[in-house]
């Protein structure tokens, strides 16, 4: 079973370990499996493709491709504000409502700011 893995798609991070140190991105994927998220503008690789001319029109331009690698979850860091924080969860009560329009009460799990303490 994969641990949990508190940052999400879309989050802005900061790398805090490794050769991109002190940069910022938007993370565009979380690789849950393998603890790993993928930050756009950090961890470029050049990926050499090969010409592919199977298929007619369909076939791929040949070159040199730059991406993003994934890096690992534990190297980067939610910004809030102007610095970084840890992120905590919260459990809030919240009122419900039923297809037939009744309501109930229930609980609701919300990340929070270890520094603020307010709702991300």
């Amino acid at each position: 079973m994969a641990k949990s893995v508190n940052i999400k798609k879309g989050d802005t991070v900061k790398v805090i370990a490794g050769k991109d140190k002190g940069a910022e991105g938007k993370v565009i994927q979380v690789l849950r499996e393998e603890q790993r998220v993928i930050v756009e503008g950090v961890n470029r690789i050049k990926r050499h493709t090969k010409v592919v001319n199977q298929g007619g029109r369909a076939g791929n331009t040949g070159g040199i491709i730059t991406a993003e690698a994934p890096i690992h979850v534990s190297n980067v860091m939610l910004v809030e504000g102007d610095g970084t924080t840890r992120i905590g969860f919260r459990r809030d009560q919240v009122t419900k409502r039923r297809p037939d329009g009744s309501t109930y009460e229930a609980e609701r799990s919300v990340r929070i700011s270890r520094k603020s303490g307010k709702e991300i």
